[in-house]
């Protein structure tokens, strides 16, 4: 009997696919338990054994978006009829509302800081990626190994010197210091990766948009930018994630004004201790704007990882 060498055959389908199911089944099993803990309540998060199967509330998400306080009875009593179900919920815990909470500000900070740093990774990286891959630069090699190594420091070693470094330079919790510390970290993620793209697109294109009167700029701009679509998909999608999740100069070099989410979402305290519900439900919300822009460019994501892994 003769076998395939390029065709699985069914009975290693069936194993692969059981291997991906069971993968994929654990790796969601606790983003879903983070996301179900957001609708439990205090008492039900904290249970044990925990509980599957619960009464739903919503009191995680009222309590993320809300500072509360406490009142005696008789100053309860003396309150008019709540308002909305966010003041029903809070009131049930003798408490009420003395204002909105920072999640809001502290998750703007993130898609600012997040977005602006990932967008400015991309353009240079692009542009320095470009210029390794097309032109002779003396030590090229050597400049790309430097450029990787800022990469591989821990960030703890750097710390220090970047914080006496911004509090001179008044970047110290501010927008613009975070977005070029995290696009300063992801720009040699972003030099490596798309090089590696530019690199697998031919030269003959530019050189045929070049014979036909095209500029160095032009042939750039409406000629490898499209070729090399997919890998700056790709490329953008791991330096969002990286500004997104950045947890140690978030908590050093930020404190109020440009105070990220990471930092922020740990602080919710409650009565008693941490206020679970409302930190799943504040994970919860932190993660869509990284899925649905992963959803997004999906396609280009897996034609990215895979390009230039089989040469014709």
């Amino acid at each position: 009997m003769s076998y395939s060498v390029t065709e699985p055959s069914g009975k290693q389908k069936t194993i692969a696919a059981t291997l991906v199911i069971l993968y994929a089944v654990i790796t969601i099993i606790p983003l879903l338990w983070v996301f179900i803990t957001g609708f439990k309540t205090p008492p039900d998060s904290i249970s044990y054994p925990p509980k599957v199967f619960f009464e739903p509330s919503l009191e995680g998400y009222v309590n993320l978006f809300t500072t509360r306080t406490r009142v005696t009875p008789e100053q309860l009593e003396a309150l008019p009829p709540p308002e909305g179900f966010a003041e029903e919920i809070v009131r049930n815990r003798k408490m009420v509302i003395a204002g909105p909470s920072k999640f809001g500000e502290r998750f703007m900070n993130s898609v600012i800081i997040g977005f602006g740093s990932t967008f400015l990774s991309i353009v240079l990286g692009t542009l320095a990626a470009y210029a390794f891959s097309r032109f002779k630069i003396p030590l090229k090699d050597d400049l790309l190994f430097f450029i990787l190594s800022t990469r591989m420091m821990p960030p703890i070693a750097v710390a220090i010197p970047i914080f006496l470094m911004y509090r001179q330079l008044g970047l110290s919790d501010t927008h613009l210091g975070m977005i070029l510390l995290y696009t300063a970290v992801n720009i040699s993620l972003a030099v490596w990766l798309l090089k590696g793209f530019i690199d697998e697109i031919p030269r003959e294109y530019e050189e045929a948009a070049l014979i036909d009167g095209y500029t160095r700029f032009q042939a750039f701009y409406k000629v490898v930018l499209p070729q090399a679509a997919t890998g700056i998909a790709s490329t953008a999608i791991f330096c969002l994630i990286f500004a997104w999740n950045e947890y140690a100069f978030a908590v050093l070099l930020t404190s109020g004004t440009a105070q990220t989410a990471p930092p922020f979402i740990p602080t919710i305290i409650g009565v008693g201790g941490l206020d679970w519900p409302a930190v799943a439900a504040g994970a919860t919300i932190f993660l869509m704007p990284v899925l649905i822009f992963t959803i997004f460019l999906r396609k280009h994501l897996l034609r990215g990882i895979t390009f230039g892994a089989v040469r014709k």
